[in-house]
């Protein structure tokens, strides 16, 4: 019964789509959106000093990144850090050529490839998108409302640009529930998107003006680095979810218990549309953090 409640609530309702936590890189200490930030920011020092913070454990990368936060002898950092970290030695080469002034700094984000680059980037606006969600579901719910965005298909051709399609809604259209919740997507930031006109148009002000973003172009010429910005839907549907409760007999406990244990094991099926994140809509369906 319980598994059940949870399909059905999962099938009628969806799931906060989420970008997942992969999004955001392994690290504790410093994730990759902190990074990002800084470089939106033109922090490019500051970015290199994030990058090269170590993590908890004494592994030989830690060893590496400890020496580099606490002498930034780039030379010395080289032989430390193990071969097999190629983002890291690109960073740390152009660096022992062109020193940690900003321009020296410049150089060494251009050494890695641009796809790596933009990842920092990404991250922050993927973290700013996932609040930006929690704070839209908390104000109003499941509602479609003035001032939403929403996404469709109405009079598209060849030469309709994503923007065409993202239409504000108005009063009128509140009223009538003219609108899904399935149809509403929030804008990851960028210089190409609209925003919300209501409360959680003014939310991503604020985000981005706490932020020192407030007069972000989403721009970072000197890093060759260009952000349009996207839509994405704030709820998201699995497919073909299917669910079967699996009873095996313990092996071992069948050598030395007559009474044989059983185990069950909950055995999952779905599909989901690109770009959702499978952890999340496990996430959802069995309320705990993994």
């Amino acid at each position: 019964m319980f598994l059940l409640v949870f399909y059905l609530s999962l099938q009628s309702r969806g799931f906060i789509n989420y970008y997942g936590p992969q999004r955001f890189g392994k690290g504790q200490n410093v994730q990759s959106y902190k990074i990002g930030l800084a470089l939106l920011k033109g922090e490019m020092a500051q970015a290199i000093k994030l990058f090269f913070t170590p993590e908890e454990g004494d592994d030989l990368v830690n060893k590496a990144k400890q020496y580099f936060s606490q002498t930034e002898d780039i030379k010395g950092t080289l032989p430390l850090m193990p071969a097999y970290k190629i983002r890291e030695r690109m960073l740390l080469r152009a660096l022992n050529r062109y020193g940690m002034s900003d321009e020296g700094c410049i150089r060494g984000w251009l050494s890695i490839p641009h796809s790596m680059r933009i990842f920092y980037i990404h991250a922050y606006c993927s973290k700013v998108w996932n609040e930006a969600a929690s704070y839209r579901i908390a104000t109003f719910g499941s509602r479609v409302v003035e001032g939403d965005l929403v996404l469709h298909n109405h009079n598209a051709n060849e030469t309709t640009t994503l923007s065409d399609r993202v239409h504000i809604v108005t009063a009128a259209e509140e009223k009538g529930e003219v609108y899904s919740m399935h149809q509403v997507v929030l804008p990851m930031p960028g210089h190409s998107i609209k925003y919300p006109t209501n409360q959680v148009g003014e939310w991503y002000r604020e985000a981005l003006a706490s932020a020192g973003l407030q007069s972000c172009k989403f721009r970072v010429g000197t890093l060759q680095l260009n952000i349009p910005g996207c839509y994405r839907h704030i709820i998201k549907y699995p497919h073909h979810l299917i669910y079967e409760l699996v009873v095996e007999i313990d092996e071992q406990s069948q050598e030395t218990d007559s009474k044989h244990t059983k185990k069950t094991t909950l055995k999952l099926s779905f599909q989901l549309d690109s770009s959702c994140y499978a952890t999340v809509c496990l996430r959802e369906m069995m309320k705990c953090n993994f």
